[in-house]
């Protein structure tokens, strides 16, 4: 079952990049009190997500956060050694908390999997983009298919 407004974020533990290496990190610590947005691209270092996902929240941070957000964090089935070296390259800093979900069971307990298996890239998450407040979804954006318009940076802060 797909995930929806009013649902609770399912407890999962995920992996991110930190200064002295990678570490787990759970969706309470993540969720719990805070406001956060969590948007999820099919791979790191695919076209759209490189070109146009991740560089929106990036360039939107600021504004998202003024809006009362805590936490802006980006979601791939990617192992945290490639969501470290992707935020090094489209240079997130501080700005987004990177989040490995390297065996999509993070994705499967949202219901936004997205099987890709067929085209060599395993299973992946869906592009989608949500608003959580203490861990319950406000808002969620899924894309369709091939889209980019409801899980961008700028939909996400109209939303706020």
């Amino acid at each position: 079952m797909t995930i929806k407004v009013g649902d609770t974020i399912p407890a999962a533990k995920l992996m991110t990049p930190g200064a002295d290496g990678p570490r787990e990190i759970t969706t309470d610590e993540i969720f719990k009190g805070k406001t956060v947005v969590l948007f999820a691209v099919p791979g790191a270092f695919t076209p759209t997500c490189s070109a146009k996902h991740m560089p929106g929240f990036v360039e939107h941070a600021e504004a998202i956060k003024a809006k009362g957000v805590d936490t802006i964090a980006c979601l791939s089935v990617n192992d945290v050694f490639v969501m470290d070296a992707w935020a090094k390259d489209q240079r997130s800093g501080d700005k987004v908390l990177m989040l490995a979900d390297g065996s999509a069971n993070f994705a499967k307990a949202l219901g936004l999997e997205l099987d890709l298996i067929g085209r060599g890239m395993g299973m992946r998450a869906q592009r989608f983009a949500l608003v959580a407040k203490d861990g319950v979804v406000t808002h969620l954006g899924v894309e369709q298919p091939g889209g980019f318009d409801v899980s961008r940076a700028e939909a996400i802060l109209a939303a706020l």
